[in-house]
């Protein structure tokens, strides 16, 4: 025996049936379809970077890389230091870059470490820093340091705004200073175990400064900058004229170059940990950030259920 069957036709010309021709018993109702499994919803962009930030950030990479390459050109005249107020080719270096021949050196007091191909001899030159790293990539003491004397006004400048900006926006005070939590040794030392097995900041926790971001960037606006510009100005005979207590800061102008020189490598330090990271937590998201403003936070782990 045949049952009939009822059509019911919906607005998109879907035909549903009411029963189904059989010749056993016909079902109420007819199961609906699962619906589709959800797709991953996005992570959410956040404007992490303000543009004042960023275009220090820019002008200060600019000033910084220049100016270690032309200080690299000019420390080649005479790749020796010294503390104190004097220093020339009969007195006793502290710190000496040289070479025998082919062989290159680095002397520190009475240690020397053997640096061919990286330092005193390098590139078939018998300089300190080899013209691969320098600016210009020949030597030139005088265009060195009209270039590195040129940059420093733009550092100088830019890291006056810069402060001034951070000062009365609060950016300092809100992302820069340490909250009181991260002042604890407990916080800051997990936060360096947590850096040193490559474990960075996830989900909320990423939308802001990790506490030893914050030291880096404090040391390099409060400590590395000013100091570097000081000194700076300490070597210079026009300077030591118009402001002789600059050489009495600094215990006498070969002690600002010593000085002048510790920074330098302590902003190249900076630059190579800098970039290791920025590498490591995703050199997209971290560039986009430092670019545009907008930063993509990066997913938090899924909690591990405890082992029964």
């Amino acid at each position: 025996m045949r049952v009939p069957v009822r059509c019911q036709h919906n607005r998109q010309g879907v035909t549903d049936l009411a029963s189904i021709p059989t010749s056993g018993a016909v079902p109420d109702t007819v199961p609906p379809p699962a619906p589709p499994s959800p797709l991953p919803s996005p992570l959410p962009l956040v404007y992490r970077t303000k543009l004042a930030v960023r275009l220090w950030h820019w002008i200060n990479a600019f000033s910084i890389f220049v100016m270690l390459m032309s200080g690299m050109m000019i420390f080649n005249a005479h790749p020796h230091l010294y503390w104190g107020q004097y220093g020339a080719n009969f007195d006793t270096p502290w710190l000496t870059i040289g070479n025998r021949m082919h062989e290159g050196y680095l002397r520190i007091g009475s240690l020397e470490i053997p640096t061919t191909g990286f330092l005193g001899y390098a590139a078939e030159t018998m300089r300190a820093f080899p013209p691969t790293v320098t600016l210009p990539g020949h030597y030139n003491l005088s265009g060195a340091r009209q270039i590195h004397f040129g940059v420093a006004w733009l550092l100088g400048v830019s890291g006056t705004a810069f402060f001034l900006y951070a000062l009365i926006s609060g950016h300092l005070r809100r992302d820069l200073l340490l909250k009181r939590e991260e002042r604890s040794f407990a916080h800051l030392w997990h936060d360096i175990k947590e850096h040193a097995r490559l474990r960075f900041p996830k989900g909320e926790a990423a939308r802001s400064y990790n506490p030893i971001q914050k030291i880096a960037y404090l040391g390099v606006i409060l400590i590395l900058i000013p100091v570097v510009i000081l000194t700076g100005l300490t070597m210079s005979p026009t300077m030591d004229a118009a402001w002789p207590w600059l050489t009495d800061i600094f215990g006498g102008r070969q002690s600002a170059r010593s000085i002048h020189f510790l920074c330098a490598a302590g902003f190249a330090g900076f630059i190579v940990v800098h970039l290791l990271m920025v590498l490591l937590a995703g050199p997209f998201n971290e560039l986009r950030s430092m670019i545009t403003g907008w930063y993509r936070l990066p997913k938090e782990n899924a909690p591990k259920e405890n082992a029964k």
